[in-house]
């Protein structure tokens, strides 16, 4: 099992910039791919990013790509999400979550092969 604790979230404007951060612990923190996850009020919670700890695969929804930027910091545990800007449509509490990298029936994006989920933290982009 892996904890997860997201920080980073607040009120920025529509144009802005914001950086998640998520912070991981456990004894297979490692054995995981690490994604972030997005869900507004009224809607389905959706996939946004996902990384490997090396960095050497990342997969993003389109409606980010060129605007967001997940990374890792292997070392101290941490996945990182660079919003930029930022859109009314991104207002949403965001996830972490941890998904077993030999997970084999649901790909990257599929919410069911993540495992593990840290609190949420609330990103609210005002036009």
């Amino acid at each position: 099992q892996v904890h997860l604790v997201e920080s980073g979230g607040g009120l920025v404007q529509a144009g802005n910039s914001l950086r998640l951060a998520c912070t991981a612990s456990g004894a297979t923190v490692y054995s995981h791919v690490m994604g972030w996850f997005r869900q507004a009020p009224g809607k389905e919670r959706e996939f946004v990013a996902a990384i490997n700890w090396k960095g050497s695969s990342t997969y993003y929804i389109d409606s980010v790509k060129g605007r967001f930027t997940i990374s890792t910091d292997e070392a101290r545990r941490k996945v990182f999400l660079q919003m930029n800007s930022l859109q009314s449509e991104d207002t949403a509490v965001y996830y972490c979550a941890a998904r077993p990298i030999r997970t084999v029936y649901y790909v990257v994006g599929e919410r069911e092969g993540y495992r593990s989920w840290g609190q949420g933290t609330q990103v609210t982009v005002s036009s």
